[in-house]
């Protein structure tokens, strides 16, 4: 732990000192040993303080925070799937690898001192408990501890980092990252040096993630995150394959598909309705490629696909679960109860009034629910606002692709008036993505201003209304315009003589190629856009910003004689870690992305793929390289982001039902193979109406628009046929996807019977070596008894003492 002297800290520099005094001075009664180290540099003076828990203070610490300690070795729950097929099958894994040092796995029990002689290691105090115990048994010290008066709940390590009154609060690394020397034994490398060697090299990149290091260095929170990553990428593997093989599937029947044909060959004689005003009439022939190109997104294998991907999000989430349960039970976290929770900072300061809890019986700050009603409510008002603001944005971007259009046909050139569309429909996409990325850093910083006035009191209640608020947003935001190309535009276009217009401009029609092949540019351009943007960030600015670091240091150090750096300096000159959201909130976006949209585009998957190998590198060697060592923390998963997931799939299934019933060519090509011909020949005339004679008078021409409607305008009975086959359709598919959802979530049950298993039987050693002398007790006093009454039949039994009279 470390703190800045500055000329002014505060306010009041007096309070704050005599508060920080008094803090170390309560560490030192709770037992803490410290040693208090000064470095002055340039004018600024750094105070280091370093903390160690000696033995008693671990055991009594340990026994109040029910920490868990091993009784015996246990087996280990199961390898990865991967790991465990490629074994039977005899086929070498090239993505396995042996990690030195692995943690064993231990059935374990609730710390009693009054048992220590129980538990394995009770003769090595250095070593009983595990590093990462130590460290948040010191950080339950740090948070507990006074600096002023307990009923003000002036407690805690957080209140005075947030008034900077210490600078920063940290445990240390693990020595540096690398080795000193390349032929090192890989067992003597320290836990920092084992992890980047084996886990955060690039070079790493295709093998299994050592998680239980992992976790034993940062923690289950962290762990947790690293775990979902990486059964993430992995379901995405087959799902990618998948997809590229429909795509490559897509390129052959381009080839053979006969509308495509027909357009190519017999396109001339179609002349179709101009696309706006001042457009003029244009010909079926020039869209040959464009067609052939929606073609490869827009078949029978994307559907196939959609369904496939439906059920693989379902199935993906029900053995997350049981992969939940195993880690949870192998990191000694499954249901466990974490302790009542103090209040926030935050919190603590700005409470209108003190109140009991219920529980603890301390005096608290309290913050009466009605108030804190009223503050959500007003927030969720001005989500309200902010989410139209950006539907706005969508209209606006809307409009300016028909704008772009109608100035790109005016130009009168005549190879700009052929891909006028096609650039106004890119060119649009971008103009989205900028917008996207704009709005989302406003109202990620208004989202945090929000869920901090609401009061929320525990540190969890408010990371979770915060990734609510954040989600909510991001969600319309990323997905306002796919939504609206999927299921909105060409739908209320009118038809020639009596189009639809908004605020006096004519509704978008879809593109040439249809709205699929704009769907597919759409979610390519933003989905792998942001995860580029978000990928150079992610390397470039923590590399410039522990660059500017080391400059500014090796400035202030430069007329040292020895600049040699200790540890807790080394690390208090790394970036602090800011937590997980934001990696959690781009990989579940990501997943929206390839399972909303994903009949639009089976390559989805494979761009996932590939930024995920590159994602978790990046943020292996952010933890291990440029970040201080972050607090560890407890979790049984992955938290309300669970729920978000449970909440996407709900809403892909749906969404991929209404996308090839109403936005895809697969229904009405499928109509008419049964109603007409089943080769499709003369299928793209049935698509095309007959512009009315009004539009002829006026115009003085006939042509051609995608509609199913007769010569005056009005829909035909094959357009109310296709409407109910769609809907049939939608029915049909979500009930069915739903149905086969429920029947895995039946079967396949969230915790594995080995797991549960093992519980019973830690749970059974457990009682068993904490009630040991208390059954030994009963024992003697059963055999006491028993030698005092003599048995009916004169004898000395040797029958084995009943079950029924023990504990």
């Amino acid at each position: 732990m470390s703190s800045t002297q500055k000329p002014k800290l505060s306010k009041n520099v007096v309070q704050d000192i005599k508060w920080r005094n008094k803090f170390v001075k309560n560490l030192g009664k709770c037992g803490l040993l410290m040693e208090m180290l000064d470095k002055q540099i340039e004018d600024k003076l750094i105070h280091y303080i370093l903390l160690n828990a000696p033995w008693d203070v671990l055991c009594c610490q340990a026994e109040n925070m029910c920490l868990h300690v091993p009784l015996q070795q246990s087996e280990s729950c199961g390898t990865n799937w991967s790991q465990a097929i490629l074994s039977k099958l005899r086929i070498h894994n090239v993505m396995y690898e042996e990690v030195p040092n692995t943690p064993p796995e231990y059935y374990s029990s609730v710390f009693r001192l009054s048992k220590l002689e129980r538990y394995l290691n009770k003769d090595n105090q250095e070593d009983f408990f595990s590093n990462m115990q130590r460290h948040q048994i010191v950080y339950q010290i740090l948070e507990n501890a006074t600096y002023g008066h307990r009923k003000k709940c002036q407690i805690g390590i957080e209140n005075l980092l947030s008034q900077n009154i210490f600078s920063a609060a940290y445990p240390l690394h693990d020595g540096s990252h690398k080795s000193a020397s390349d032929d090192i034994n890989p067992e003597n490398l320290s836990r920092r040096q084992m992890l980047y060697k084996y886990w955060a090299c690039w070079s790493k990149w295709y093998k299994y993630q050592p998680l239980d290091h992992i976790r034993n260095y940062f923690g289950e929170k962290i762990a947790f995150y690293f775990a979902w990553i990486g059964f993430y990428t992995a379901w995405l593997l087959p799902a990618a394959i998948i997809g590229t093989l429909i795509f490559i599937g897509g390129i052959y029947l381009v080839t053979t598909d006969i509308p495509s044909k027909e357009i190519c060959e017999e396109g001339s004689t179609y002349n179709m309705c101009p696309l706006c005003k001042i457009c003029k009439p244009w010909n079926l022939i020039s869209i040959c490629n464009t067609y052939k190109l929606g073609h490869l997104f827009d078949h029978v294998g994307t559907v196939i696909f959609s369904i496939f991907m439906s059920l693989w999000a379902v199935t993906f989430l029900e053995y997350w679960k049981r992969k939940t349960a195993i880690l949870a039970y192998r990191w000694e976290c499954l249901n466990c109860d974490e302790t009542e929770e103090r209040p926030r900072p935050y919190f603590t300061v700005m409470a209108p009034m003190t109140a009991k809890n219920p529980i603890t019986g301390a005096v608290e700050p309290f913050f009466p629910k009605q108030d804190r009603f009223r503050r959500i409510f007003t927030s969720s008002m001005v989500i309200l606002i902010l989410i139209i603001v950006v539907l706005m944005f969508v209209m606006s971007v809307i409009l300016y692709r028909t704008i772009i259009s109608i100035i790109m046909y005016e130009s009168g050139n005549t190879i700009i008036r052929a891909v006028a569309s096609r650039i106004a429909s890119f060119s649009g996409s971008i103009v989205n993505l900028l917008c996207i990325l704009i709005l989302a850093r406003l109202y990620t910083y208004l989202a945090h201003f929000l869920t901090k006035w609401e009061m929320h009191r525990t540190q969890s209640k408010y990371e979770d209304a915060y990734i609510v608020k954040v989600f909510l947003f991001q969600f319309i935001n990323f997905y306002s315009s796919p939504i609206y190309i999927a299921f909105f535009k060409g739908r209320f276009i009118g038809y020639p003589g009596g189009y639809i217009t908004l605020f006096g401009v004519r509704n978008e029609a879809c593109g040439p190629g249809g709205c699929l092949i704009e769907l597919a540019q759409e979610l390519l351009i933003i989905m792998v856009g942001k995860q580029l943007i978000n990928n150079m960030q992610e390397f470039i600015i923590p590399k410039i910003k522990v660059w500017w670091e080391k400059h500014k240091w090796k400035t202030a150090v430069k007329d040292e004689a020895n600049p040699t750096l200790q540890p807790w300096e080394q690390d208090y000159r790394l970036l602090y870690c800011e937590g997980l959201f934001e990696e959690y909130l781009e990989m579940v976006l990501q997943f929206g992305f390839i399972t909303i949209f994903v009949a639009a585009c089976p390559l989805a998957p494979l761009f996932a793929l590939f930024n995920n190998w590159v994602e978790t590198r990046l943020d292996a060697n952010k933890f291990i390289c440029k970040y201080r060592r972050p607090v560890v923390k407890h979790a049984d998963g992955i938290g309300i982001w669970f729920n978000i997931l449970e909440i996407i799939t709900t809403i892909a299934v749906i969404s991929n039902a209404f996308l090839i019933a109403f936005t895809s060519d697969f229904l009405p090509r499928l109509y008419y193979s049964y109603t007409y011909r089943s080769d499709l020949t003369g299928y793209i005339n049935f698509t095309l109406a007959y512009s009315p004679p009004s539009f002829k008078d006026l115009n003085q021409t006939m042509c051609r628009y995608k509609d199913f409607r007769d010569d005056n305008g009005q829909l035909t009975l094959t357009y109310w046929n296709l409407m109910a086959i769609r809907l049939g359709f939608v029915i049909v598919f979500e009930h069915v996807v739903f149905f086969i959802a429920r029947m895995i979530d039946f079967l396949v049950p969230d915790v594995p019977e080995s797991v549960e298993l093992k519980v019973k039987r830690e749970q059974y050693m457990a009682k068993q070596a904490l009630c040991e002398n208390k059954t030994l007790l009963k024992r003697v006093e059963y055999l006491a008894g028993f030698w005092k009454t003599k048995p009916k039949e004169g004898k000395i039994t040797k029958d084995p003492i009943p079950e029924d009279k023990l504990d």
